[in-house]
C-alpha cells in the first residue's frame, strides 16, 4: 500500500488518559484517492506497536481518484493508524451520490481496498428499495455483491 504520512489535528485534550475531543485524520494514498476520518471523542489506545482510536460520533469521507465520495456516519469506530482500517458500529449511515445505506457494522478495509456493510441493511436508491444481510464493495473496481447470510433466504427488493 502506497501512503503519504497522515495529519493529525488534535483540538483539545481533555485528560491524561488519552481522550483527545474533536479529533481528525486526513489520509492521502498515492493513487489520488483520500480519507479523513473525525470524531467528537475520541481515546487513543496501543496494541503492540500500532495506535488504535476509539472513536464516538464519527464521520469519514472517502474519496475516489475521480472525485466521488462515500460519507460514513456511525456513533462507533476504531480507527487502526498503522493501515487506516476502520470498523464503524452502531447507527452507521452511508451516503454515495444518491444512494443511502443503513447498517449497523461496515469494515473499511484498506489493504484489501474493500468495503464491507452487515448486518439490518437497508438500502435506499433511485429505483427503490432493498433489505439484505451483507454488501461488498471493491474500492478499486467498483464491483459490488449483494447476499445474505443464508443461502436459503433472498434479498429483499422493493421497486419504485
Amino acid at each position: 500500500m502506497n501512503v503519504e504520512t497522515p495529519q493529525q489535528e488534535i483540538i483539545e485534550n481533555e485528560s491524561a488518559n488519552n481522550l483527545i475531543k474533536n479529533l481528525k485524520y486526513d489520509v492521502q494514498f498515492e493513487n489520488k484517492t483520500q480519507y479523513t476520518i473525525t470524531s467528537d471523542l475520541s481515546e487513543i489506545t496501543y496494541v503492540g506497536n500500532q495506535e488504535v482510536v476509539s472513536m464516538q460520533k464519527v464521520i469519514a469521507i472517502f474519496k475516489d481518484e475521480n472525485g466521488s465520495i462515500l460519507k460514513i456516519r456511525s456513533n462507533e469506530a476504531i480507527f487502526n493508524n498503522s493501515n487506516y482500517n476502520s470498523t464503524f458500529k452502531r447507527g452507521v449511515d452511508i451516503t454515495y451520490m444518491d444512494h443511502i445505506i443503513k447498517s449497523e457494522n461496515l469494515v473499511l478495509d484498506f489493504e484489501e481496498n474493500i468495503v464491507t456493510i452487515s448486518d439490518n441493511i437497508i438500502y435506499e436508491g433511485i429505483q427503490g428499495l432493498m433489505k439484505t444481510d451483507n454488501i461488498r464493495i471493491n474500492l478499486l473496481t467498483k464491483d459490488i455483491e449483494i447476499f445474505m447470510n443464508d443461502n436459503e433466504e433472498k434479498v429483499k427488493i422493493k421497486s419504485k
